[in-house]
């Protein structure tokens, strides 16, 4: 059982994995790896590299998305419910899509959108979801998912209610949920046990929700991330393909820094992609195994730190309420 310092390094290091990943991956956010290459003939490593073209010309350099933006409003619904609670986080995604945020999905889009939806957003969802003919399983709900594995990470089976709970008030697709599931259940254990879920351990949890999940899995254990093809613009949106490319930053990561850049270098829904590999990567490393000034570097650092304090807050009050001790 790891201490209560390293556990709180840790989940800091979620908070600061999430939040860079976001900020340098938007860098190559829907280009291609000619692109890239052509536009940063010396790689990306800092928010500086980042060249504002019509895109990225919206953000201030170490500005995050929309990605860290909604993970922000489960963390807000957690402290101001002191709980979990999918009317709390609706009306905490209705509040910010109501602030005219600069970028979107459009399954979140269609769900807000829903009449009634604060009052019942998982009716909202389901409706958005059966009305795409149940085919629909975007990335908009994996890119915020972290946070559910560090909340009561003590209890495995609350982790997996909470994550569902949230999931589904935007994203009802099972795939969407099983990917959650996944990431959620993988912090958890890390900061309790300091346990790494196997492959097969991954796979038993995706054939509770959806097989089609499988098969992204076994991609995630290619050492070559071309693999991935992350660029391919038909399913760069796709739930699995994060799912994947997270899971591939797991099995063959080597430090956060360069495993986090090589997924940025790929291309295709980069922000997304490197967000949700750094959540996992900055709990595995924690937040001291950072790299200075990308951590210093986001402008928003002040807000982050604050959110991590009053999170851990309410964490710990559960915690100690239920008599768990870490």
């Amino acid at each position: 059982m790891l201490n209560q310092s390293i556990i709180e390094d840790k989940i800091k290091g979620l908070f600061y994995g999430q939040a860079i990943g976001d900020a340098l991956g938007l860098s190559t956010e829907f280009l291609t790896k000619e692109q890239i290459k052509h536009l940063y003939p010396n790689g990306i490593s800092q928010y500086e590299d980042i060249i504002e073209d019509e895109h990225r010309k919206r953000w201030v350099k170490g500005d995050w998305t929309d990605d860290t933006d909604q993970f922000l409003a489960i963390v807000d619904s957690i402290i101001k419910a002191n709980k979990v609670d999918e009317i709390a986080f609706a009306k905490e995604l209705i509040g910010w899509f109501n602030d005219c945020p600069m970028g979107i999905g459009n399954t979140v889009i269609k769900v807000l959108k829903m009449p009634g939806y604060t009052s019942n957003p998982h009716q909202a969802a389901e409706l958005t979801w059966k009305l795409s003919g149940q085919k629909v399983a975007s990335n908009g709900a994996i890119m915020r998912t972290s946070i559910l594995g560090a909340y009561s990470f003590w209890d495995y089976q609350q982790v997996i209610h909470n994550t569902i709970k949230i999931c589904k008030t935007t994203h009802f697709d099972p795939r969407c949920i099983g990917s959650y599931v996944i990431i959620s259940l993988i912090i958890a254990q890390i900061l309790q046990e300091n346990k790494f879920l196997t492959v097969n351990e991954i796979k038993n949890i995706a054939n509770q929700y959806d097989e089609r999940i499988i098969p992204f899995i076994d991609l995630a254990l290619s050492k070559d991330i071309n693999e991935l093809d992350l660029e391919n613009d038909v399913d760069m949106g796709y739930t699995l393909k994060t799912l994947s490319v997270a899971l591939w930053a797991y099995f063959n990561r080597n430090d956060f820094t360069n495993t986090l850049t090589t997924i940025i270098h790929q291309g295709g829904d980069a922000d997304t992609n490197a967000t949700v590999a750094g959540s996992l990567l900055g709990t595995i490393y924690g937040f001291r195994s950072l790299p200075k000034d990308l951590v210093n570097g986001l402008i928003y650092k002040d807000l982050l730190n604050q959110k991590f304090e009053e999170f851990l807050l309410i964490n710990q009050k559960l915690n100690n309420k239920k008599g768990y001790h870490y």
